[in-house]
């Protein structure tokens, strides 16, 4: 069975678009694999399944040939892996980059859905990764703080302040810190940095915040 070329563009483009979308999301994000590293992944990995189905179709007829359709798609999970851990940056104890690598694992599995001829499927994931990334990023946060208490909020300049340097000086006040969140900011130029604190009363807040505006290149604290 060979595919017509019309039938292949269409392929190519639908996963192109699908993995387009959940790569906006990324790319306002600023994150390290944005909309163009998500729509290669999404198109390739669409074209390594037609090719591992459909491209071999001229020797299946040669007597003492077998092959497995699925080798060629499969390593495309391998491949996916390593792109994903080069998004993963660690600042110590902070790890930046999982949902991004874990994006760029969905769209690589939306490609070969697409490539598969599986469009339903394929769409239905689409929406259902836009859902995660966008809807579920605020619920995400008000659990964080129900859960772990009182948040402060720190906005920096990353080439003037670490992550490392505002969770020190937290810890040099005996602070226990719960849940981590680090994002870069639209603009690219700072980063936002959001640590769970527990339960501390008011007093213990304000000297927090206080401690860490004073460090350089903090441009803001807040605390909720």
């Amino acid at each position: 069975m060979t595919l017509h070329l019309t039938e292949i563009g269409l392929r190519l483009l639908t996963a192109t678009v699908l993995a387009s979308l959940v790569g906006l999301d990324r790319e306002r994000q600023r994150s390290s694999a944005g909309l163009r590293t998500h729509a290669l992944v999404g198109m390739s990995s669409c074209l390594f399944m037609i090719v591992s189905a459909f491209g071999f179709a001229d020797v299946l007829g040669t007597p003492s040939v077998g092959l497995d359709p699925s080798r060629i798609a499969a390593q495309v999970v391998t491949g996916v892996g390593f792109l994903g851990a080069g998004t993963i940056i660690a600042h110590g104890s902070l790890i930046r980059g999982l949902t991004t690598a874990a994006s760029v694992w969905t769209v690589a599995a939306i490609g070969l859905a697409v490539g598969g001829g599986m469009y339903r499927a394929a769409i239905i994931a689409t929406v259902l990764a836009l859902m995660m990334l966008l809807v579920m990023r605020p619920i995400e946060r008000r659990l964080q703080r129900r859960w772990h208490g009182k948040t402060i909020t720190a906005v920096f300049d990353p080439k003037l302040a670490t992550p490392e340097k505002i969770l020190g000086t937290l810890r040099e006040m005996n602070l226990h810190i719960g849940a981590l969140s680090l994002e870069r900011m639209p603009g690219g130029t700072r980063d936002r940095l959001e640590i769970s604190l527990g339960e501390n009363g008011e007093t213990v807040m304000q000297n927090a915040l206080q401690a860490v505006a004073r460090l350089e290149g903090i441009h803001s604290t807040t605390t909720d």
